[in-house]
């Protein structure tokens, strides 16, 4: 069969955009061509972010959004998007639907795979006779968690270690209720539209092989693993040197790494207890506190008073991206204090550092209880207010980073990183293998 053509179209977040392009490069390594679509300020930082080897197998492709007058060109992403404009950006994504079909009849892919979240591209390939799969970039435990919930209700979820605490349900409830009040009769039901055959997923067999099989049984789709995300820890910035130099003069496993990845953020009440955690439990870390776009936040200010001063050469605190690949791959990191995005934890995982879960909203709860139940992790658990304590933090940190708890979930952690790289390719050309028959498929 020819070099097969295939349009990649996620979601216009970062979170998404990583796991697709996480699999283009392995398809194109398979010899496929890859026309990767996004907004032309998601596709600016995207750029930096393809090797130089994928210059002919991966083009990108830009998709202009009408033109809204609240929501200029650089807010065509979520990245820094004010929360109030999200509902905005979704609806324009819609409207890009005639430029989207014009550069379908441009293409003339032989395939689409696009993003659970804009159901309404597969039905745009469909129209022009070109088949279409999503590909999910969570696990299998979170979609067959909210599948269950969904469609139906009555069954009980049959996996005990993956559940919700009253709080979040409380958080998950009122969000669907708010995404069902903004939904358009054109949106489709994410769970039940499209090809029902098969469905990528950012996962392996390794880590999630019981929740694959439960995702069959719900929905009748297979799901088709296609590895969990994970960027190459190559960079060469300098000013990430300095870090990385810093990083360096510290022992062995002794230093934690902490991030609530690039679109979620603490309250100022969750800032001051990690804050005063990282300093009661006196390891070494590296903390990135960010701040939402548009808050002229000081960094000193966010702070608790003279913290900077008291944590002196033992931490580094930055008000901008970090290196997180390159800093999980140190032999000085021995922690990951993580939000619990799904990109994040695969990562945490793969480079063999354990995980210190504090999820906040959306799938990471039962991201957080799903590397638990894989022994990769320990989670500080908010109380029945939803708050974080320091004590908790700070005895947590230490048990991870020198006591006995740190020793098992390294050994556990690192094992499944070495199942999860042996299985990869193995995985990968299966997947690819099923995206070839069903080209060939729908072409008789």
């Amino acid at each position: 069969m020819a070099t097969l053509r295939v349009l990649m179209f996620p979601f216009l977040a970062y979170g998404h955009i990583s796991p697709f392009l996480n699999v283009a490069k392995k398809l194109a390594d398979r010899g496929f061509l890859i026309y990767f679509i996004s907004t032309p300020i998601n596709l600016k930082s995207t750029i930096k972010k393809i090797p130089e080897k994928y210059a002919d197998s991966i083009q990108l492709i830009e998709l202009h959004l009408p033109e809204l007058p609240e929501l200029p060109p650089h807010y065509h992403t979520t990245n820094g998007l004010p929360p109030n404009l999200n509902h905005i950006l979704q609806k324009a994504l819609k409207m890009s639907k005639p430029n989207f079909s014009k550069i379908l009849e441009n293409l003339k892919p032989d395939l689409v795979i696009y993003d659970v979240l804009q159901q309404w591209a597969e039905r745009v390939a469909n129209e022009q006779n070109i088949p279409a799969v999503k590909l999910i970039t969570s696990g299998a435990s979170v979609f067959s968690y909210f599948f269950n919930i969904l469609r139906k209700p009555e069954v009980e979820f049959p996996f005990p270690a993956i559940y919700l605490r009253k709080i979040e349900q409380v958080r998950l409830s009122e969000m669907v209720a708010k995404s069902n009040k903004s939904k358009e009769p054109d949106d489709g039901d994410l769970l039940v539209d499209g090809n029902m055959q098969i469905m990528l997923m950012s996962t392996s067999t390794t880590i999630e092989a019981k929740y694959i099989d439960y995702c069959l049984e719900l929905s009748n789709w297979k799901v088709v693993p296609v590895g969990p995300p994970v960027q190459d820890p190559i960079t060469n910035d300098a000013d990430d040197m300095e870090l990385i130099d810093w990083l360096g003069t510290k022992d062995e496993n002794s230093t934690v790494f902490v991030s609530f990845g690039s679109e979620y953020f603490l309250s100022k009440e969750d800032m001051e207890e990690v804050a005063f955690g990282l300093e009661l439990s006196n390891v070494n870390f590296i903390w990135v506190a960010r701040f939402p776009k548009g808050e002229d936040q000081i960094l000193e200010d966010a702070l608790p008073k003279g913290f900077l001063e008291r944590i002196g050469e033992r931490g580094r605190v930055l008000d901008k991206f970090a290196p997180q690949p390159r800093i999980l791959n140190h032999p000085s990191t021995g922690g990951f204090i993580s939000h619990c995005g799904w990109n994040s934890a695969m990562e945490s995982i793969d480079f063999g550092v354990p995980i210190i879960a504090m999820p906040m909203h959306l799938d990471q709860p039962m991201v957080a209880r799903l590397i638990v139940e894989l022994g990769v992790a320990v989670e500080i658990v908010r109380d029945d207010d939803g708050k974080i304590h320091r004590g908790e933090i700070a005895e947590t940190l230490k048990d991870v980073i020198t006591g006995k708890t740190g020793e098992n979930l390294r050994a556990k952690v690192r094992d499944i990183s070495k199942n999860l790289k042996s299985i990869r390719d193995e995985e990968m050309d299966a997947a690819a293998q099923e995206l070839i028959q069903l080209c060939r498929n729908s072409n008789k």
